[in-house]
């Protein structure tokens, strides 16, 4: 394919995805839109058959391309994709993800109509919810504590957010999207400096110059939640730590919301190691946490099967592991970094003049036009 011929380029880093790499690719390659598609996967370094499966699958279907991640990360992986892109358009798409067969289609269709004036021009990235899809026991229980509000911690990106309107705005809080080719590169593509968050650092970026994100509820993507609560622990410590160093760089990308993982691990510790005359207000904090656990499992409990006191431990363990590995992380970001000072302000109702971003990002990966 000419790069004149491509009308949307695929962006997906893989990193060992080799149990679902076939029903992912399928899904992908299944969609409908009037147009030409290419499919770039960056490996990471898998350690499975993820690699082998995609070659095996680029022999067959012309559209896939296999690259080498050498960095591993997944703002770099995303940037080797970027790099190699030829179209107009481009997607991300998850290895761990599975998207509606017009997913591409209805996000361009939006953003086409954002840039002939038929809709608000501000809009630029244009996206959908996430909706879990679980694989198991424990993955049951994380999603089931994804649905309640406990569990989605304020964000907008997942299932439920809005159920009436046909599109919605979100904030840093995005799952994948479609945005124009141009766009990307003209921000310098994601920034290789965050091992995670990686998106939200992203779309502060976007806001910062005034464009808009969108969330299409007809573009919701089934998401594969983790399958062990030590994954999940990994993950949703990750999240914490670059939460922190994304607050730094953007102070408005905090949301209320993200302050409760930490003070919830901070009163946990005044709890235990506080004078004994300073304990018993930390303390009524748990006890207003633990009513709070309680309320979030007995809601899911009531939309699952199976034994009511199984599904309240295994969902209330999810929470509890969420939100201590969130709040331990954003403690451990704010060590490495710095306190978030200036996005503690804005939380709180401080006011102040915002300055934009304006500084370098770190992408040693994006080599536009080497494909």
């Amino acid at each position: 394919m000419s790069s004149s011929t491509v009308d949307v380029s695929v962006l997906g880093p893989v990193l060992n995805e080799g149990r679902t790499i076939h029903e992912v690719v399928g899904a992908m390659t299944r969609q409908r839109i009037d147009g030409t598609v290419e499919f770039i996967f960056a490996d990471g370094g898998s350690t499975d058959d993820t690699k082998a499966k995609l070659e095996q699958l680029a022999r067959a279907d012309p559209r896939i391309r296999v690259l080498e991640n050498r960095r591993r990360g997944v703002a770099s992986g995303l940037n080797v994709c970027l790099g190699a892109a030829r179209g107009k358009y481009v997607a991300r798409m998850d290895g761990h993800a599975l998207y509606p067969a017009t997913y591409l289609r209805d996000g361009i269709e939006r953003l086409e109509r954002a840039r002939d004036g038929t809709a608000d021009g501000s809009v630029a990235w244009v996206a959908g919810p996430q909706i879990p899809e679980p694989r198991g026991r424990v993955a049951a229980a994380i999603a089931a504590a994804l649905g309640t509000r406990l569990g989605q911690g304020g964000s907008r990106r997942w299932q439920g957010a809005s159920r009436t309107a046909q599109e919605y705005e979100l904030d840093t809080g995005v799952f994948c999207g479609v945005w124009r080719r141009e766009d990307l590169i003209t921000k310098g593509g994601w920034d290789e400096d965050w091992r995670c968050n990686e998106d939200s650092e992203l779309a502060a970026r976007f806001h910062d110059v005034g464009q808009r994100i969108v969330c299409m509820p007809m573009m919701a993507a089934r998401y594969i939640p983790r399958g062990s609560f030590p994954a999940l622990w990994q993950q949703y410590l990750s999240y914490g730590i670059y939460r922190a160093k994304t607050a730094r760089r953007h102070p408005r990308s905090l949301r209320r919301s993200a302050v409760l993982p930490p003070l919830l691990v901070l009163n946990a510790a005044a709890s235990l190691l506080a004078p004994a005359s300073l304990r018993r207000l930390p303390r009524a904090g748990l006890a207003a946490y633990a009513g709070a656990l309680s309320v979030a499992t007995a809601q899911a409990a009531r939309q699952k099967e199976g034994p009511t006191d199984v599904v309240d431990l295994l969902v209330a363990a999810a929470l509890l592991t969420m939100h201590l590995a969130n709040g331990v992380g954003f403690l451990i970001g704010c060590a490495r970094w710095g306190v978030p000072w200036r996005a503690l302000s804005h939380v709180a109702g401080g006011g102040g003049e915002y300055m934009p971003y304006r500084g370098p990002v770190h992408a040693p990966s994006l080599q536009p036009g080497r494909g």
